[in-house]
């Protein structure tokens, strides 16, 4: 003899899978396809990228503007120095072979699309083929993003 509680309890099960069934029959419009940059397109020197995304990451998501930016005696970045480079402000409670200086990169100077966008999508590889040296970010960027933070940096 079955009890209320396991009644309820395949009731309620019941109309979970009602409801699950139903809503795998409804059909939804599919979502618009992604922008996206291509390996091609960087080939074909025909990236393009968001400037205003670009910026949006740069400067609130990976930061760039930390390092990458001088700053006065009271550790205030400098508004007319941002992105021309600067000493790092922080250094590890260990010794290693940190930087101790981030280069410029407004403009990317020194750096073709091409490897500009490795930099930024396979984890901090320099124009010399070389790892860059921490605090420098591995970043793994999607292709678009590394294109908005290149059009964002070419267009300072």
């Amino acid at each position: 003899m079955r009890t209320i509680p396991s009644l309820c309890a395949g009731g309620l099960m019941a109309l979970v899978l009602l409801q699950a069934s139903a809503r795998s029959q409804q059909t939804s419009p599919a979502p618009p396809a992604p922008r996206t940059a291509s390996a091609q397109s960087l080939s074909s020197g025909t990236l393009h990228g968001n400037v205003q995304h670009g910026r949006y990451l740069v400067e609130s998501v990976a930061m760039c503007i930390e390092c990458h930016s001088d700053r006065d005696d009271q550790g205030n970045i400098l508004e007319s120095r941002l992105f021309l480079g600067g000493p790092i402000p922080f250094a590890p409670p260990w010794p290693n072979d940190w930087a101790n200086r981030a280069p410029r990169n407004r403009g990317l100077p020194g750096y073709t699309d091409a490897l500009a966008l490795r930099l930024l999508t396979q984890g901090a590889i320099g124009r010399d083929g070389q790892q860059l040296r921490r605090p420098m970010p591995r970043f793994h960027m999607s292709v678009q993003d590394a294109s908005d933070v290149i059009a964002y940096l070419r267009s300072l």
